[in-house]
């Protein structure tokens, strides 16, 4: 663990965006939060490129395409300790419902083509090509802290920040602190 946390991150890739929801449900915390640490990147602020010395980086969803996987090695060089933020970045959840489907290509093929109504046509233009499997972070890259949940409550992400922000290490127990879903 580092010694003392001047930032964080928080990171959104093949998920509903639900973990950043509850991550807001911290209310007032959030202000307690603010004057211990700078928001150095985050879907809730307007930065372009993730940043170098990341103390703690929260990682919502799961590695569903390739723009997903190149980000996830950046954030893990980047990144002092990297917590697997909800279930999908946990398990694959969601996400990977896709997986007993086939490959991408078997998937998009189905779903823009075979189930259109009129002129099916696979996205091409700016879409990331999809992996033929969705993961969870942990198979890509080293996770330091889970943080199960669908999405995991305010509370849980409180107890999890706080323990970080005193350079420990989190320890989940309990049916409140470890339960999917």
């Amino acid at each position: 663990m580092i010694k003392t946390v001047k930032s964080l991150a928080t990171v959104w890739l093949g998920g509903c965006s639900g973990c950043h929801m509850s991550f807001l449900d911290l209310d007032e915390w959030l202000i307690d939060l603010a004057s211990q640490i700078e928001l150095v990147y985050s879907p809730l602020v307007d930065i372009k490129e993730y940043p170098h010395n990341v103390d703690i980086v929260l990682v919502e969803g799961a590695i569903a395409n390739a723009e997903h996987l190149k980000t996830i090695h950046i954030i893990r060089e980047r990144s002092h300790i990297l917590v697997s933020f909800g279930d999908c970045a946990v398990t694959g959840n969601v996400t990977a419902l896709r997986n007993p489907l086939g490959s991408a290509e078997s998937v998009l093929q189905h779903f823009y083509i075979e189930m259109a109504d009129t002129h099916g046509q696979i996205p091409q233009a700016s879409v990331p090509p999809l992996l033929d499997k969705v993961v969870p972070v942990h198979t890509v890259v080293p996770v330091d802290v889970y943080l199960p949940g669908c999405p995991p409550s305010a509370t849980r992400i409180k107890s999890v920040l706080e323990v970080l922000l005193q350079g420990k290490t989190p320890v989940l127990e309990g049916r409140e602190m470890i339960k999917f879903g």
